[in-house]
C-alpha cells in the first residue's frame, strides 16, 4: 500500500487564549495542498520503520508514524507492518507534514486490515498524536477550533489559482512561536472572511504568529513582502512558520535560493 500524505497551509490563524490544560485556543482554516510525502505500509512478521528523504531527528519510537502504529495496534490488535516514509515536506515549517504522516498511517492501517474504524474514531485517535492530526483524516478545507481538533468543513473555491511556497530553511519550534504570541481581538471569524472575495483577504485574513515571529526572523517577513511584490493576491506565513505562501491568478516564477514549490490548486 502506498499513500501520499499532503502538506497543509493555514488561511488565517487566530490565537484566542491560553487554556487551563496548557494548550492554546485557536481558529484557522486548514487547506491540504498538492505537496506530499510518500508512505508505504506492508504486512510484516516484525515491525520495521524506515525513513528516507529529508532527515527527521529523534529516536524511532518518538517518530509520529511509529507512535501512530503503536496507538492503532493498541486499540485494534493488528499484526506488525513494515513502514517506509519518504520525507519531502520540510520539517518545522508550518506545513503539517509530520501530522499528515501520522494520520495517514492510521488511515492506511484501517484500510489494510479492514478494521472499519469510522472517521470520528480515527479523528479521536489522531487527536492523541497532535493537534493538527485530525484535520488530515478528511481531505477537505476545514475550520479548526479548540486546540485544532474541533473541525467543520467549509466551502472554499480556490481551484485554478497557483500557490507559491517558500521555506527559508528556518526551524520555528512551537514553544518559540507561542512565547511571544499576541492574542487576537478581531471579532470577525475566519470563515466569514473566507466567504468574501479573495481580493479582500489581504486586509483582514491574518496569521497572529507573524507579529511575534517576523521580528525574530525578519527574512520570513521579507519573503511575504516579496510575494506581494511579485503579484500575489494574498500572502501569509503558514501555521507557526517558517514557510510563507502566496496565492496567484497566473503561474508565478521561481525567485529564491530556498526550498520553493509552485503548485496549482
Amino acid at each position: 500500500m502506498i499513500l501520499f500524505p499532503p502538506a497543509k497551509i493555514n488561511l488565517g490563524l487566530k490565537v484566542l487564549k491560553k487554556r487551563t490544560d496548557g494548550f492554546h485556543e485557536i481558529e484557522s482554516c486548514m487547506l491540504a495542498i498538492p505537496l506530499t510525502d510518500v508512505l508505504e505500509i506492508l504486512r510484516a512478521e516484525q515491525f520495521n520503520f524506515v525513513q528516507t528523504g529529508i532527515s527527521v531527528e529523534g529516536d524511532q519510537e518518538s517518530n509520529l508514524c511509529v507512535r501512530a502504529f503503536r496507538l492503532f495496534q493498541k486499540h485494534y490488535a493488528i499484526p506488525n507492518v513494515y513502514i517506509h516514509l519518504r520525507k519531502e515536506i520540510p520539517m518545522g515549517a508550518g506545513l503539517g507534514g509530520g501530522s499528515a504522516d501520522a494520520s495517514y498511517v492510521l488511515l492506511g492501517l484501517n484500510e489494510l486490515f479492514e478494521v472499519g474504524a469510522s472517521d470520528d474514531e480515527l479523528r479521536s485517535l489522531a487527536a492523541e498524536l497532535g493537534s493538527d492530526c485530525p484535520f488530515f483524516i478528511i481531505n477537505k478545507a476545514q475550520i479548526a477550533k479548540g486546540r485544532g481538533e474541533i473541525l467543520s468543513e467549509i466551502e472554499l473555491d480556490v481551484k485554478g489559482y497557483y500557490l507559491k511556497l517558500i521555506n527559508p530553511e528556518i526551524h520555528v519550534g512551537t514553544k518559540e512561536a507561542y512565547a511571544g504570541v499576541v492574542f487576537s481581538e478581531d471579532e470577525i471569524g475566519v470563515a466569514e472572511i473566507l466567504s468574501r472575495p479573495i481580493d479582500e483577504w489581504k486586509k483582514t485574513l491574518k496569521n497572529e504568529f507573524e507579529r511575534s515571529i517576523f521580528p525574530i526572523h525578519p527574512i520570513i517577513g521579507d519573503l511575504k513582502t516579496q510575494l506581494y511584490s511579485e503579484g500575489a493576491i494574498y500572502a501569509s506565513m503558514s501555521g507557526s512558520g517558517s514557510t510563507v505562501f502566496g496565492i496567484f491568478r497566473g503561474k508565478p516564477t521561481r525567485s529564491t535560493q530556498y526550498f520553493e514549490r509552485i503548485l496549482e490548486l
